[in-house]
C-alpha cells in the first residue's frame, strides 16, 4: 500500500459517509420534533434536551470497545452488527409509550451508532497511509458533511406524515440499508493475522499506555475539542431558531446550511492540501479560521445578541471550515501513534469526543443559550483549549522526540519539520 497506489474499492467512501451521517441524523433530525415530543410525553425542555445527552453519553462509553472488539474479531462483524441493534432502537424508539422508554431506546441508538464511526476510521488507516489516507478521510467528511443541514429539513417535513415517529422509522429503514450494503460491499480490511485478543484487563493497559505517550494527550485534546466550539450552536438549535431568531421548525436550514457549506468545502480543502503542504500547515490554517469565526461570533453577538439573518449564522462557514480542515490531519496522527492498536485508540478518541458533546449539549447549551453572545464566548474558550493543545503537541516533539511507526516516518516528519 502507497500513496501513490491505493487499492480501496469505489464503495468504500460511500459506506463510511453513510456510517458517518448516522450520528448527526440521529441527532439533528430530532430538534425540530421537539415541541411534539414535549407535548405528547408533557416533559419541559430541559427532559427534551437529555434526549441529546443520554445518546451521546452511550455512544461515547460504548467507543471505547467498538474499535477493541475490532481489533480482536475484525471491522466487518463489529460494522453491520452495530447497525443491526441501531435499527431496532430505533423501530422501538418509534414505538415508545412513555418518556423513559423514548430515553432507554436513545440511549440504545447510541450504544450502537458508534460502531460505523469508530470502526469505520480504523477501515481508513487498515487500508491507506499518508496523505492517500488524508484525502480519504476528507472525502468520507466532504460526503457526511451534508448530513446536518438534509437532517433537521427531512425531520421537518416528516412530522407532516407521521409527527415525531416518522423520524424513528425513517432511522430504521435507513441503517437497515446500510447493513445490507455493508455486508455485500465491505470487505474485511484486518486480517487474523493481525487480531489481537479482546481481554478487559489487557484493553485497560492498552489504554493506560496511550496515557503514557506524551503526545498522545495533546492530540487527543486537540482532535475532540475542536468540533465542541461548533457543536455548542449545533446543540443550541431549537433554541437560536426558535426562540432567538422567532422561526418555524422549517427555519432550521438558517443555521445548518451555514455550517454544511463549511463542513463541506472545508473536507474538500483539506483532502486538497494533502499533497502539497505540510499537515502542520493544513491544522494551522484550520485554526486561523476557527479564529475567525470566533472574532466574528463575538462581534455578532455584542451587536445582536438575538441574532439578525443571514449576519450571525454567516461565521458558523469559517467554522466549519476550521474544524474540517483540522480533523482528518489531527486524526491520522492520534491513531499513528498506535499502528497496532488503531481500533483502540479510535475508540479512545471517540469515546472523549462524544463525552465532550454530551457536556455541551446537556449542560453548556442550556446555560449558554439565553442569547448568542454567551453562546459565543463558549465558542471561544473551547477553540483556544483545541489551539493550545496543538501547540503543546509540538512542545512534546521537541522536548521527546517520538519513535514514529516505520510506514509513517514522513509523515511524522512533516510534523516535526514542515515544509
Amino acid at each position: 500500500m502507497t500513496d501513490a497506489a491505493p487499492t480501496v474499492p469505489r464503495s468504500l467512501p460511500w459506506l463510511l459517509a453513510g456510517l458517518s451521517m448516522i450520528g448527526p441524523f440521529s441527532i439533528d433530525a430530532v430538534f425540530p420534533a421537539f415541541p411534539l415530543i414535549g407535548g405528547h410525553f408533557a416533559v419541559d425542555d430541559t427532559a427534551l434536551q437529555q434526549l441529546i445527552s443520554v445518546y451521546l453519553v452511550t455512544y461515547g462509553s460504548m467507543s471505547l470497545f467498538h474499535g477493541a472488539i475490532s481489533d480482536a474479531i475484525g471491522r466487518k462483524p463489529v460494522i453491520v452488527g452495530g447497525m443491526l441493534l441501531y435499527a431496532l432502537a430505533s423501530a422501538g424508539a418509534a414505538l415508545s409509550t412513555s418518556f423513559a422508554m423514548l430515553l432507554g431506546c436513545r440511549a440504545l441508538q447510541g450504544a450502537c451508532a458508534g460502531a460505523g464511526l469508530v470502526v469505520g476510521r480504523a477501515v481508513v488507516r487498515d487500508c491507506l497511509q499518508g496523505a492517500a489516507a488524508q484525502r480519504l478521510m476528507s472525502r468520507v467528511m466532504m460526503i457526511f458533511g451534508i448530513a446536518p443541514v438534509i437532517a433537521p429539513m427531512v425531520g421537518a417535513q416528516l412530522l407532516w406524515l407521521d409527527g415525531w415517529h416518522g423520524i424513528f422509522w425513517l432511522l430504521t429503514a435507513f441503517t437497515v440499508f446500510m447493513a445490507v450494503a455493508l455486508i455485500a460491499l465491505l470487505r474485511e480490511t484486518h486480517p487474523v493475522a493481525s487480531r489481537t485478543a479482546f481481554v478487559p484487563r489487557e484493553l485497560v493497559a492498552t489504554y493506560l499506555s496511550f496515557g503514557r505517550d506524551r503526545p498522545f494527550l495533546p492530540l487527543l485534546i486537540s482532535s475532540t475539542i475542536n468540533f465542541c466550539g461548533l457543536f455548542l450552536f449545533i446543540a443550541s438549535a431549537p433554541r437560536i431558531v426558535r426562540e432567538l431568531l422567532h422561526l418555524s421548525a422549517q427555519g432550521f436550514p438558517w443555521l445548518f446550511l451555514p455550517v454544511v457549506v463549511g463542513l463541506v468545502f472545508g473536507a474538500w480543502l483539506s483532502g486538497r492540501l494533502a499533497e502539497r503542504h505540510s499537515v502542520a500547515f493544513t491544522v494551522n490554517l484550520g485554526y486561523a479560521s476557527m479564529g475567525a469565526a470566533c472574532v466574528l461570533h463575538l462581534a455578532g453577538g455584542l451587536l445582536a445578541p438575538r441574532g439578525v439573518l443571514p449576519w450571525s449564522m454567516l461565521p458558523l462557514v469559517l467554522h466549519g471550515i476550521g474544524v474540517q480542515l483540522a480533523f482528518p490531519t489531527l486524526t491520522l496522527l492520534l491513531l499513528d501513534r498506535f499502528p497496532h492498536r488503531r481500533g483502540g485508540a479510535s475508540s479512545v478518541q471517540a469515546f472523549v469526543s462524544l463525552l465532550l458533546n454530551a457536556g455541551v449539549a446537556g449542560v453548556l447549551s442550556p446555560l449558554l443559550s439565553t442569547s448568542l453572545l454567551p453562546l459565543a464566548l463558549g465558542s471561544c474558550v473551547l477553540t483556544a483549549i483545541g489551539w493550545l493543545a496543538w501547540h503543546w503537541y509540538h512542545v512534546t516533539l521537541r522536548e521527546e522526540p517520538p519513535s514514529p511507526p516505520l510506514r509513517d516516518v514522513e509523515l511524522q516528519a512533516q510534523i516535526a519539520e514542515p515544509r
